[in-house]
């Protein structure tokens, strides 16, 4: 081990005794009582020394003995410490490839703040490169989520879709304006290994699973509207089927959706979201039929392009690759049971509950999170007061949860 206290913490110190570590409310964390000894061998801990000469510093230092390892141990179980040989094997031939770890290490610094253990950002990091994402949609939120997790490590995303790249198709991160006439998948994919930081694992020409059995996630985000608001469960049946986890994301007329975050089997599913808006409004499926169809629609025309502003799908995208990223990386994001929405003009984020519905054959409600009728979608909180549910979120710091879901990660 070759301490090294995480540089993407500030320091600073509010008194002559007591160091603050970070600046943010969220990652922030004081220690104390520091003498000044103590304090100067912090700037020691820069991943150059391992344990050995470590300990003979703090000898020249005047030390006690057992002091160093003690302190150690202790920056390292407040989460302070990384470890700059950690990450295995993987990290090792990763820290070989100087050019792609540059490309990395903006998220790497980022993962170190939301991990503890001394070299577990780096085992995360090198872990993205096996994990296989499928994209339905590439549109203007698709294309960009494929183009973000290509480029934050994950090494093998697939893009599915139909028809050609339109002029409206285009979108700076996503598809470029060289694409437009050209298939959308294909155009979508070659966009995200324009911008992926690693090669992928797989071959480029091995055939993607149309099911997505196989995948570590699938991030639904199609360019129908209607598709965006009103998700077909039996879309995802074959995802149910496999256990494959599946995220929904979407821009529908001003509005941006992120979520549900659909754990087959854990957490409610498009299913779920159907039945429940048919409870609360029996005219939900009269609605959706009608929309399908295009009589609700303007002129009905196929053509016609449907509204979906430049920034709110690229805040969508960010937003969308963020929460993929957190379940790809081992943690529960707060899309899970849930839809995040943002509108324009007034762009505040907030969470629409999906409670798994019993009436919904995807087997949710038997994990104890079934409907929840008197709070339905009235109930939210905002992205700025989040708090994750006491049933989904008792993991969010651990290892993700075993079940069917998690058996093609």
């Amino acid at each position: 081990m070759a301490p090294l206290m995480k540089p993407a913490l500030k320091r600073g110190w509010r008194d002559l005794n007591t160091v603050q570590f970070g600046m943010t409310p969220t990652h922030a964390l004081t220690l104390g009582p520091m003498d000044t000894a103590t304090g100067s061998f912090l700037d020691l801990l820069n991943g150059t020394r391992g344990m050995e000469l470590l300990r003979e510093e703090g000898r020249r230092m005047d030390l006690p003995d057992g002091h160093v390892d003690g302190l150690v141990r202790r920056l390292a179980g407040a989460g302070l410490l990384d470890d700059a040989r950690g990450g295995g094997p993987a990290g090792d031939a990763l820290r070989r490839r100087k050019e792609v770890l540059d490309r990395l290490r903006p998220d790497l610094a980022s993962l170190t703040l939301t991990t503890s253990e001394p070299g577990e950002a780096m085992s995360r990091l090198t872990a993205r490169r096996s994990l296989r994402v499928q994209v339905r949609g590439a549109g203007r939120v698709g294309a960009m989520v494929a183009s973000l997790l290509s480029a934050a490590g994950v090494g093998d995303i697939d893009v599915r879709d139909v028809g050609r790249v339109e002029p409206w198709d285009v979108a700076p991160g996503g598809l470029p304006a060289e694409a437009i006439g050209a298939r959308r998948d294909e155009a979508a994919r070659r966009t995200a290994r324009r911008c992926a930081a690693v090669r992928p694992r797989r071959g480029r020409h091995a055939p993607p699973s149309e099911e997505g059995a196989g995948h570590s996630l699938v991030i639904i985000a199609p360019r129908d509207d209607v598709a965006v608001h009103a998700p077909s469960p039996s879309a995802a049946d074959p995802l149910i089927t496999s256990g494959t986890p599946h995220l929904y994301a979407g821009v529908v007329e001003a509005t941006g959706v992120v979520g549900p975050l659909v754990l087959p089997g854990e957490t409610a599913c498009a299913g779920c979201l159907n039945e429940g808006r048919t409870d609360r409004d029996p005219a939900w499926p009269r609605l959706v039929a009608q929309w399908h169809s295009g009589s609700g629609s303007g002129s009905g025309r196929a053509r016609d392009v449907r509204p979906c502003d430049l920034t709110l799908a690229t805040t969508v995208a960010g937003l969308a690759a963020a929460h993929a990223l957190a379940f790809l990386d081992g943690r529960l994001p707060s899309s899970a049971g849930a839809r995040w929405e943002v509108s324009l003009p007034s762009l505040t984020w907030h969470a629409r509950p999906v409670w798994a519905h019993p009436a919904c054959p995807c087997g949710a409600t038997d994990k104890g999170e079934g409907e929840h009728p008197s709070d339905g979608e009235e109930s939210h909180e905002t992205m700025a007061e989040q708090r994750p549910s006491q049933e989904l979120r008792r993991t969010a710091d651990a290892k993700r949860l075993a079940g069917t879901w998690r058996a093609h990660v």
